[in-house]
């Protein structure tokens, strides 16, 4: 009986997190000046010079709540690439978005932001030393921060179908695909300390860079950061489903660990429905 209402629980904190999810994943109303939202308000782009991108989640985020987007379109030109990051500022009441994440919206105090480089790493913190991180074999259905488990299928970029694919995603899965990259998927989020604060981590098509910013205040609610800045000119959020992995995400793992190319999956004795699944996002 123990067991079955611990499993009943876990049962019904999933369903919370998976509905709350659904609802963060897409952008707030509130956004840059230059910033245009498609109808479903999870793509925004750019539409004018290089700052003024401003985007924030639509709610805050709940601990272990990743907030993950997809860089969709580049625009050649400009110097500095995508921005993110976390704040306590409800953007509902900013009485004006600032032109940029940084310096500006962390100079109004209670927000972390970072610029994504092409070789972005770990930011130490009080002169320590950044450790290795840890990655696990790319098929492992999760990935862990602390005491967070993320389904880490939604969380790796994969390239369009095409001759040259197996390679694309083989650079996606080694993390040596620049961060900045047309579909890269870079994620924040933050993790709670036991001394009631929380450490703000970021994720780059599959792994942890570790701590970002410690010490974030947890009394206060926190919304994503992302700023469209520069030379990315467009992102997409990607919905994380959190819980156990679906059958059919277990058997795309399985697939695109025995084969040497995503075409090869037509030639494979699969229902049609599941090999497009394993093609395709």
């Amino acid at each position: 009986p123990a067991a079955a209402g611990t499993r009943g629980r876990l049962k019904i904190a999933l369903a919370a997190m998976a509905a709350r999810c659904r609802l963060a994943a897409r952008f707030h109303r509130v956004h840059g000046a230059n910033v245009r939202l498609d109808a479903s308000r999870t793509r925004a782009t750019r539409v004018e010079s290089f700052a003024n991108g401003l985007c924030f989640s639509q709610e805050p985020l709940a601990p272990g709540q990743i907030f993950l987007v997809e860089i969709e379109e580049k625009e050649l030109g400009w110097c500095g690439h995508l921005r993110v990051g976390l704040t306590a500022h409800d953007p509902q009441s900013m009485e004006a978005v600032p032109e940029y994440s940084l310096p500006d919206l962390v100079n109004m105090g209670d927000t972390w932001v970072f610029a994504i480089t092409r070789s972005h790493n770990r930011v130490a913190v009080d002169g320590e030393e950044a450790p290795a991180r840890a990655r696990g074999p790319p098929w492992e259905p999760f990935l862990l921060i602390e005491r967070v488990r993320i389904p880490r299928d939604a969380l790796v970029g994969r390239s369009r179908p095409g001759r040259y694919s197996h390679i694309l995603d083989d650079l996606y899965k080694a993390n040596v695909l620049p961060a900045t990259a047309r579909r890269s998927r870079i994620g924040v989020l933050y993790a709670p300390q036991p001394d009631g604060t929380a450490d703000m981590h970021i994720v780059i098509n599959g792994e942890d860079m570790g701590p970002s910013a410690r010490r974030l205040p947890t009394t206060r609610p926190l919304y994503a950061v992302v700023d469209v800045f520069a030379s990315t000119k467009s992102v997409r959020v990607i919905p994380v489903e959190y819980g156990f992995p679906s059958l059919q995400t277990l058997c795309r793992l399985v697939i695109q660990k025995h084969i040497v190319h995503r075409l090869a999956i037509d030639g494979l004795d699969l229902p049609p429905p599941l090999k497009s699944f394993c093609k395709h996002e």
